[in-house]
Order: structure tokens, then sequence, then C-alpha cells
């Protein structure tokens, strides 16, 4: 393993070079896996194990709109393609990748189906760690891991198919046949991960459910939504205060971080960049601490959990959930940037044709 060291303690980190997908194949050869659900995570990681030629089925729900999504990537009705019970009985590694709502509900008929010395294999550590609210308690004759690639399922396909991977985290929380970290490894490589750091259940949850809630998602939209407020409501065009909030960021200097870390991006802007960022990058920070603070207490005390099956059990959930992201869509922030998307140069010929 390569070891990456900070602050003084070393980090394990795998390699496709520590471990490669021979290896991984060879771990796997007498297994068979079953990726149960498959709506986010489900689809890229069951596609790219059989590409990588492992053998895989999958499980869902039969009529529904996964199930004919299955179908039409190439999955078999009753061969490769089962209701999820029967996809749990015939397999020897079960990858629990409904979602964290559903998993409390299907988890009893799951349970039982699991054979003596299967792996049971999560993406996040929501059901195990917050069995108190989930009923999730996996039997102790069956190895439990957890791989969590750090993307959407999309960007686990995408990736794949561009050949680059994704970093996952992994954990063993369970190993009843001695052979728990092996298999997680080889699953791991098996889906995609470009790389893979250690970590734990309760770790992967925590950091998962914060970073969702705060920069990746929550703390992202808020801070757009608070900065073209403002530039709008002191007489800034829609269209400058959209570009100076969100074009700019997600088409430039994102990218750039990406590349070579946020040094390099303030590096390679204007002095004028420079010195404002820096200045007021604490004072940011002072601001939200406090509230990320009160975020990771409630991820940790279970609170955030209980509002997520509380809502996600709703009968009327997809309705709401809908609701709240169509006032988003059609506020005028990201009506704006609707227009603007098409504005992008590799919109241009399309764009320009339609206004002939």
């Amino acid at each position: 393993m390569a070891k990456l060291t900070f602050g003084g303690i070393a980090e394990d980190i795998v390699t496709r070079d520590e471990f490669p997908l021979d290896r991984a194949r060879q771990v796997l050869k007498d297994e068979m896996v079953a990726v149960l659900g498959y709506g986010v995570q489900g689809p890229a990681q069951a596609l790219n194990m059989r590409d990588n030629g492992i053998r895989v089925i999958v499980g869902q729900r039969p009529g529904s709109s996964s199930w004919d999504r299955a179908v039409f990537d190439g999955w078999s009705p009753g061969q490769t393609l089962f209701r999820l019970e029967e996809a749990a009985e015939r397999a020897t590694i079960v990858q629990f990748l409904v979602s964290d709502a559903a998993q409390r509900t299907v988890w009893p008929a799951i349970r039982d189906r699991l054979v003596k010395g299967a792996a049971l294999y999560f993406s996040h550590g929501f059901a195990v760690v917050y069995r108190d609210q989930t009923g999730v308690v996996p039997p102790a004759c069956v190895d439990v891991i957890l791989v969590a690639p750090k993307g959407s399922g999309r960007s686990v396909r995408a990736n794949f198919l561009e050949g680059s991977g994704i970093n996952s985290s992994y954990a063993v929380y369970q190993d009843y046949t001695g052979r728990a970290l092996q298999r997680a490894l080889a699953l791991a490589m098996a889906v995609g991960s470009g790389y893979l750091f250690p970590t734990t259940f309760e770790h992967e949850v925590f950091s998962d459910l914060t970073g969702e809630r705060g920069v990746l998602m929550g703390a992202l939209a808020g801070l757009m939504e608070a900065q073209y407020e403002i530039l709008r409501r002191h007489g800034h065009s829609s269209t400058e205060a959209f570009n100076e909030t969100v074009e700019e960021l997600t088409q430039s200097l994102i990218r750039l971080v990406g590349q070579n870390g946020m040094d390099w991006m303030y590096a390679n802007c204007s002095t004028t960049a420079q010195r404002g960022a820096l200045d007021w990058k604490d004072r940011f920070r002072s601001a939200v601490a406090p509230v990320f603070e009160k975020l990771y207490d409630s991820v940790k005390c279970g609170e955030e959990t209980s509002i997520v099956l509380a809502s996600n059990g709703s009968p009327d959930y997809k309705e709401r959930l809908e609701s709240e992201l169509r006032q988003m869509r059609e506020s005028e922030m990201w009506q704006v940037g609707a227009a603007v998307r098409s504005l992008r140069p590799e919109n241009w010929s399309n764009n320009h044709q339609s206004m002939r």
C-alpha cells in the first residue's frame, strides 16, 4: 500500500498498482455479486463490474422505472435481473444499494436470505451506523464491508468509461470469513475506483452527510443564492450576477482548483482577486464555522437521519420534493443559468441555427 503522511500520521492509500484488476478478478472468481437497487449508484457499479468481467446480477422491483432502465441496460429478466429477494438468495456478495429510506423497509426480507459466509456490501454507512432507527443489524455469520465512491453514480460510470476511475473509501465492519478486506478491495477496484483510502462506517457517514449538507450541496447553493441576491439588490443585471456567482466558478476557477489546488488557482488570478480573496477568506470561515459545528452535531446524534427517514417515508414525499426542486429551478438565478448555459461555445452552433 502507498503511504501518505499528514501531520505526522501515515494513511494507507491503495492504488491500482497495489491492487490491480487482475487480482480483483482472482479474488472474486467464485463469487456471484447481486446489486440490489438500480437507482443512483446501482447502475454504475453493476455495469462497471460487468464490463470488468465480474459475475453480476441485479435485484430490483418489477414494474418500476428502475426495472425498465435495467432491461434497457441489457440485464435480462430471469437470467441476470431478478426480484430483490431472489437476487439476494442467488448471491455470495450482496451489494445493498437501495436508497437509505428503502433499506429500512426491505431489510427484513434481505436479511433472511443472506447465506452463511456471504458478504454484505454498502456504499454508505447510514443503515448500519443508525441501526437503532433503521433496524439494519447484520447477522454475525456474514462479512460486512463498505466501498463508497466519492461521486454520483453518473461520475462513477463516466470516469470508468474514460479510464480514470474515481476515488473511493473502504471499510470493514465485520470480518466473519477472514476475507472481508480482500473482498472489499477487490470490489472497490471492480466497480471502477482509481484509488482507495481507509475509513470506518461511522466516519464515512458522518463526513458524507456533513459534506452533502455543507460544501458539496447545501452550503454551495446557499452561498450562491446569497451573493446573487446581493448583486441584484444593488442594481447588477441578472446575467452579470449569475456570471460572477456561478458561471465563472463552474467553468473556470473550480477547474483550476481541481487541477493543482486552491493556492494554484489563486496564483493564476489577478493580484486584485488574490488580495481580496485572502483578506475575506478567514472572515467567511469564521462566519460559517459555527454552522458547520452545529451541522456535524446534528449528523452525529442521528437528528439528520431521523429527518431523512421521516421525510422519505412520507406518502407525498416525491410530490413535495418536486415542488422544492421546481422552486429552485424556476427561481430567477437558475432561469438565468439555463439561458447562460445555452450560450456556451459548445452550444453556439445550435443556438445560431435557432436564431436564424
